[in-house]
């Protein structure tokens, strides 16, 4: 069987580390996008990386067709964009978010998957291999929070944005796979930071110590595990997935 190609944001630690080591150990090539680099990935010879800050969105079209260029379209199995890479804070009340912190959560949060989603679909429009697109969402793009309005309305813009892409593609041809993934509550550097803030300041801060202290939250060698399983499902355009059903 050909191997996959799999481009995948913020491959430098959490989930998308884990991810990409699971995808490469099984043969296949992986192209990370992250600010910094993986020293756990960088022994695999089927793994680039591009160190790219994705608050500059008007490098993705350009990275997008350098990636491209180093697949044999005629020799892979897939072709699947991982849109994982998000930012967590600022984790403060609305009023005392700045425009500067706003702004650079909402272009890598938002923003860059958006761009990164609308090139992948350009230059793949009429390639007949099967080309899929996973966008890792969260509980909090349903769930609203306080202290968390930047990241849920992301997370919230996310799932729309997926759903709106599923429409425009399920009435095509040969429609491009988009759905969007929530991960359930896993054991990341983002939880790190979200249960050491001060109460005073971020007042979620005890709900996540407590997630933590109760065994609740899942590593991400098992979040691989259910990833895996939804990359390999054929799900329809536009759908959004409870990691608990891959």
């Amino acid at each position: 069987m050909n191997k996959s190609h799999f481009i995948i944001t913020g491959t430098s630690r959490g989930i998308g580390e884990q991810l990409a080591k699971m995808l490469l150990e099984n043969g296949n090539f992986v192209y990370g996008i992250s600010r910094g680099d993986s020293n756990s990935l960088v022994k695999y010879e089927n793994y680039i990386h591009f160190n790219i800050d994705l608050c500059d969105v008007l490098v993705i079209e350009n990275l997008l067709g350098k990636i491209f260029d180093q697949i044999n379209i005629n020799n892979t199995g897939m072709i699947c964009l991982i849109n994982n890479a998000a930012m967590l804070e600022p984790l403060k009340s609305v009023d005392q978010c700045n425009a500067e912190e706003i702004n650079k959560n909402l272009q890598i949060s938002l923003i860059a998957p958006m761009v990164l989603t609308s090139c992948f679909i350009k230059q793949l429009d009429n390639v007949e291999v099967r080309r899929k697109i996973i966008n890792i969402s969260s509980g909090s793009g349903t769930s609203p929070a306080p202290a968390m309005s930047v990241y849920c309305t992301a997370k919230a813009g996310i799932n729309m944005f997926t759903q709106c892409v599923g429409v425009e593609q399920s009435k095509r041809n040969n429609p491009i796979e988009i759905i969007a993934v929530d991960p359930g509550m896993v054991e990341t550097e983002m939880q790190i930071v979200a249960r050491g803030k001060n109460t005073h300041d971020f007042e979620m801060s005890n709900f996540f110590k407590q997630v933590h202290q109760t065994g609740q939250l899942q590593s991400t060698e098992d979040l691989g595990k259910h990833l895996l399983n939804i990359i390999d499902k054929e799900i329809e355009p536009g759908k959004l997935v409870k990691y608990s059903e891959g």
